[in-house]
C-alpha cells in the first residue's frame, strides 16, 4: 500500500473518514477502495494504522428490514440460551464459561 497518502494522527484533511466515523454519520464505504491511511506512532512498536475513505463517495447505510431484525433477535437469543440446560439465562453467556452460571458452578447454586 505504498501508493496511498499517509497522514499523521489527527492531521487528516476534511473529506476523509474512518469506517466508524462514516457509520456515525449514517454512511458506509459502499465498495470504494481505501483512499488514505492514518498512522499513530508508538514507541518500540509499529505504528497503529487506520484506513480512511472518502466521504463524498460514501453511500447511506442500508435500513434494517423486518427479516434482518428477526435474524438479529434469533442470534441474540442463541447467545443467551444455555447449551447444557436449554434455558434462557437472561444475559449473554460468557464464552469463557460456555454455559450459564448455575450450570458452570452447580455447587454455588445449591448453597
Amino acid at each position: 500500500m505504498g501508493a496511498l497518502p499517509v497522514f499523521r494522527w489527527r492531521l487528516a484533511p476534511d473529506g476523509y473518514a474512518t469506517r466508524r466515523q462514516l457509520r456515525a454519520r449514517g454512511l458506509r464505504p459502499g465498495g470504494q477502495p481505501v483512499a488514505a491511511q492514518l498512522e499513530r506512532p508508538r514507541r518500540r512498536r509499529p505504528p497503529l494504522v487506520a484506513y480512511l475513505y472518502r466521504v463524498d463517495l460514501a453511500k447511506p447505510v442500508r435500513p434494517m428490514t423486518p427479516a434482518r431484525w428477526a435474524a438479529l433477535d434469533r442470534a441474540n437469543a442463541a447467545r443467551r440460551t444455555c447449551p447444557r440446560c436449554g434455558r434462557d439465562a437472561g444475559y449473554v453467556i460468557p464464552p469463557t464459561l460456555g454455559t450459564c452460571v448455575p450450570c458452570a458452578f452447580p455447587d454455588r447454586a445449591a448453597a
